[in-house]
């Protein structure tokens, strides 16, 4: 199975880019993981909020297949400790899926059409976080969740 981390837009700072980076690069030792990211709409300034997670609805379906299952960073999601994540991770790697994807919206969240598309959706924290800043905060979430599968050291219990 591949996960994949979709995202509106890009992190402008380098300090986070490359501190994902890391996440991302040991993930690949578990399971394969990508990061795509859909560029910030062109104009956004002349769109509504509503006109804007419309657009950006559009070109996140666009990026997933109906095999797909899709779970939504969002603040109203479920939250999870960091071993009933690892959990969650287990039961979609033995589901037989081909690949399981993470979104993270845009400024104003997803659209009613992301919604409905969605599997579910997951909170990390009922705190508010830049967009940029949950990148980090979700890849090393999974890193943690398979080091937690494997027995490794890196989650102390």
């Amino acid at each position: 199975m591949t996960i994949k981390l979709l995202c509106i837009g890009k992190t402008d700072n380098r300090e986070l880019k490359q501190l994902v980076e890391i996440y991302k690069k040991r993930l690949q030792f578990y399971n394969k993981f990508e990061i795509e990211i859909i560029p910030d709409l062109k104009k956004s300034k002349k769109l509504d909020e509503g006109q804007q997670k419309e657009k950006e609805g559009e070109l996140i379906l666009n990026k997933v297949q109906n095999s797909d299952f899709i779970i939504l960073l969002d603040e109203n999601g479920k939250e999870f400790s960091s071993e009933k994540f690892s959990v969650f991770i287990q039961k979609r790697l033995n589901s037989g899926l081909k690949q399981l994807i993470f979104i993270i919206g845009g400024p104003y969240g997803f659209s009613e059409m992301v919604y409905n598309r969605a599997d579910t959706k997951i909170s990390l924290s009922q705190m508010t976080f830049s967009h940029q800043m949950v990148r980090l905060f979700f890849t090393e979430q999974l890193y943690r969740a398979f080091t937690i599968l494997k027995n490794e050291p890196y989650h102390h219990r």
